[in-house]
């Protein structure tokens, strides 16, 4: 559901980027709204409140976007979301728009969970090995989960590799139970 309302969005905004040439400012701009709403838990439930008002999230987004400086574009294009009371989809309509863009420019988006956060240089080498295996540029949407104790899980499309600690201990676990 949440994707059939997404959709249109991010394609419109994508459309409407691509004809202003304005797509890398666009993404960019979306990018840090995107990491405002994981990082803020606050303003990830505001948006996605059912009893704050369609006006009032609209004029505290205005007066969230004035501080910001953001692209003018997607200042825009978030008060109309707004004013449609559609904010709680933005993260669906920000991951959409990104898809988009990735696929114009010959690019495949690859997910991955580590156990700790990724320093440059191994960032760098996972994106040249799937590049290689893959045959496109990669890029990476990176994903901490402590609870992986090391290793990673990489979701490519509807590929997933999991080289993690935690999913090798549970293997061990059953094969334990079906020897003793």
């Amino acid at each position: 559901m949440l994707t059939q309302i997404a959709r249109p969005y991010a394609s419109a905004l994508f459309d409407l980027a691509s004809s202003e040439n304005q797509l890398a400012s666009v993404e960019t701009s979306l990018s840090d709204v995107s990491r405002l709403i994981g990082e803020s838990a606050d303003f990830s439930r505001f948006l996605r409140s059912p009893v704050i008002s369609a006006d009032n999230k609209a004029s505290a987004l205005d007066a969230l976007l004035g501080k910001a400086k953001t692209n003018p574009l997607v200042g825009n294009f978030l008060r109309l979301v707004a004013q449609n009371g559609r904010l709680f989809a933005l993260d669906a309509i920000i991951a959409g728009f990104r898809e988009l863009a990735a696929q114009a420019r010959g690019e495949v988006t690859a997910d991955v969970t580590s156990s700790a956060p990724l320093n440059a240089d191994q960032v760098a080498a996972l994106g040249e090995t799937l590049k290689a295996k893959i045959g496109k540029t990669v890029t990476l949407n990176q994903f901490v989960d402590p609870s992986l104790i090391g290793g990673l899980q990489v979701k490519v499309g509807s590929q997933m590799i999991d080289s993690s600690l935690k999913t090798k201990l549970a293997a061990m676990k059953i094969a334990m139970k079906e020897v003793g």
